[in-house]
């Protein structure tokens, strides 16, 4: 796993990148959020998709909706970012569709849409 950290006038962005899945549940979920907030001061995420179980978009699992949980407890806005054209399923559709509709949960294409996503925010 690499973490950048991006400055700009709302506070820093982590970016994570990496070939090994770094988001496999909820505990692992929050020791990204940990790491990126007390070494790099940012409240804010843009994890790549490559990152992230499989089971995450499987809705029925219910891992997504306890991570997402966790970072809206811990005021933590995030964007994943890679393709997610392949995902064929309706409610986890629904869910990506409501999600970009928000202010704290994003899915998008590419890394520099999320980084730009999450600039625009608010904390």
């Amino acid at each position: 796993m690499q973490i950048e950290y991006r400055p700009n006038q709302t506070g820093n962005i982590a970016v994570v990148t990496g070939e090994e899945k770094v988001i496999t549940d909820v505990q692992s979920a929050l020791d990204l959020v940990m790491t990126a907030r007390y070494e790099g001061d940012a409240e804010k995420i843009a994890i790549d998709k490559h990152v992230v179980a499989e089971d995450f978009f499987i809705l029925s699992t219910g891992l997504a909706g306890e991570i997402l949980q966790k970072f809206t407890n811990y005021r933590v806005k995030a964007a994943f970012y890679g393709d997610f054209t392949r995902y064929t399923s309706k409610p986890l559709r629904d869910f990506i569709y409501e999600s970009n509709q928000g202010h704290s949960v994003f899915f998008v294409s590419t890394q520099e849409e999320a980084v730009q996503r999450l600039a625009e925010c608010a904390l």
